[in-house]
């Protein structure tokens, strides 16, 4: 018989395998930004800068205050423990973890499928002999040395690419091409993967497609701690039929167990070595980007908690907020806070905070806390809660006595 979790001990589950439990460490090395990267295995990158780079706040919400220039440093300084790639979308991830997501990624979305095969063929190999022995260039210099692209194109988002542009995505996503760092623009700078990747041209060679879903399956299972075969899928985006069996496989190895989660209709598995926290000590503001929050119907089942990201929202019909971030304390999210960096006035802004049912008495002056630990994190002289939302009234009194 399959043994049944509490509904709290799968939340305390789901917490400590996002290393989500326990105090911020009292200072912050490139072995504790490792240590981080190795227990979620990708941290997912993302254009908008209304607060911070996506990829810099999960390491906040588990570290505390850190130097960016650290994981910066790790991504583009060799031998790199960050490599680009898609892995839950475009992500930073392990090196090791290349070949495996590359096996199983079948990308096509913005890339060259739709151009004349003439043409995808002829710029593939001007845009791989630029960059062969050459230095890393951005995607419009190698638009600009390459004549600005001969067919310009429009996709299904309404951006007008260039050719060359689809081609450099389409050599990414096959794994040809890399990124060796970003500019102070955050514009990828491509080199071949073989000279930017720590394991050269290794990196690759092919895995096997069912070695690699089930290495990938047991991964997502560890940083899940518990999970359906949709959420497993979910974390690097897997295909739902091959997760479901390798996860069965992982059970016969002894990998994963089956288990209930008490009010979750869809059986659940949970990895052989995951320890069930007894209680949390959490404080953090999460990303809507963060690993933890990834799959929305996991995080309702799991917490109670329902959150959109509104940010492609019209702005009259948004609820919360364009850029809004949970706040979790202890083991529950207690609150929401739509956040905006003010760099020209260094000022944090509350655009909106709004309290969850059932928050503690003591939210709105931990939140204050935190808010201004991620001020000073980010340079910002001062936190400034605007009157909206049923949390901010209390929210700015908490802030003026911080």
């Amino acid at each position: 018989m399959e043994p049944t979790l509490t509904a709290r001990q799968a939340r305390l589950t789901a917490l400590g395998a996002q290393g989500l439990v326990k105090g911020r460490p009292a200072t912050v090395t490139s072995r504790s930004v490792g240590r981080v990267l190795k227990q979620l295995h990708l941290l997912q990158i993302d254009s908008v800068n209304v607060l911070s780079r996506s990829h810099y706040l999960p390491l906040f919400s588990r570290l505390g205050p850190y130097d960016t220039a650290v994981p910066d440093r790790l991504a583009s300084k060799a031998p790199r423990q960050m490599v680009e790639y898609w892995a839950h979308e475009a992500s930073y991830v392990r090196p090791e973890l290349f070949p495996d997501l590359r096996t199983v990624q079948r990308r096509v979305w913005m890339t060259a499928h739709s151009l004349p095969t003439e043409v995808k063929n002829r710029l593939s190999e001007q845009i791989l002999g630029l960059l062969a022995g050459g230095p890393p260039l951005t995607a419009r210099e190698i638009a600009d040395r390459l004549g600005g692209g001969e067919v310009r194109t429009k996709d299904n988002w309404g951006w007008n690419w260039n050719a060359s542009k689809r081609v450099l995505e389409d050599l990414f996503a096959s794994g040809l091409l890399s990124s060796a760092g970003r500019t102070p623009q955050f514009e990828r700078l491509y080199a071949p993967t073989a000279a930017v990747h720590p394991a050269g041209p290794a990196a690759l060679e092919s895995s096997d497609p069912q070695e690699a879903v089930l290495r990938l399956t047991e991964l997502a299972a560890r940083a899940h701690g518990v999970a359906t075969v949709r959420c497993l899928a979910d974390y690097f985006r897997l295909p739902q039929r091959e997760t479901a069996s390798a996860a069965a496989v992982l059970v016969r190895m002894g990998k994963l167990r089956r288990v209930r989660v008490a009010g979750w209709r869809s059986p659940a598995y949970l990895h052989a070595e995951t320890v069930i926290p007894r209680r949390s000590s959490a404080r953090a503001l999460l990303s809507p980007f963060d690993s933890m929050v990834f799959e929305r119907k996991r995080l309702e089942a799991l917490f109670g908690f329902r959150y959109r990201l509104e940010i492609y929202t019209p702005p009259a019909a948004r609820r919360y907020g364009y850029y809004v971030l949970p706040f979790l304390l202890g083991e529950e999210f207690a609150a929401r806070v739509d956040l905006k960096a003010d760099r020209s006035n260094k000022a944090l802004l509350v655009q909106a905070a709004h309290r969850e049912d059932g928050a503690p008495a003591r939210t709105a002056v931990e939140l204050a806390a935190e808010l201004r630990m991620m001020a000073d994190w980010l340079g910002l002289d001062d936190v400034i809660v605007k009157p909206s939302g049923d949390l901010a009234e209390a929210l700015k009194l908490a802030v003026c006595r911080e």
